[in-house]
């Protein structure tokens, strides 16, 4: 009598390794996706394409969700200030600001980013 588990067994294996290879080569990660090195470094790159005055969509749609962001007005501008983690700094498993290259925009317009950035948002009037 010939037992047929050899045969479902191989049958079985090599359907999941058809599977996962058709899976790894289709599948586009998410930014959502990607461990935080992966992250960072999609991050650090997608900076260099930034422009002044892209809007706030096309920048979320290149970097995805921010780490970080604050929000005011100002006269009658509205400011909003993104931080997206591009170098790590401090190996406790938390993302913090320092941590981050901050974006500002104005009226939903990019308007600067990098080191300055932050303090230019700190230091612009504040109105309710």
């Amino acid at each position: 009598m010939n037992s047929k588990a050899p045969v479902v067994i191989g049958f079985v294996f090599i359907s999941y390794l058809m599977f996962v290879g058709i899976t790894m080569f289709f599948h586009e990660p998410t930014l959502e996706d990607m461990d935080w090195e992966d992250r960072q470094s999609h991050n650090q790159h997608s900076l260099t394409l930034l422009n002044l005055g892209q809007s706030i969509d096309s920048v979320r749609q290149s970097l995805g969700g921010a780490d970080f962001s604050e929000a005011k007005t100002s006269g009658e501008k509205q400011l909003l200030i993104l931080f997206y983690r591009t170098h790590h700094k401090k190996g406790d498993g938390k993302t913090t600001k320092d941590e981050c290259t901050p974006l500002l925009f104005i009226n939903s317009k990019l308007a600067a980013w990098g080191e300055d950035t932050y303090q230019q948002y700190l230091d612009s009037e504040i109105t309710l």
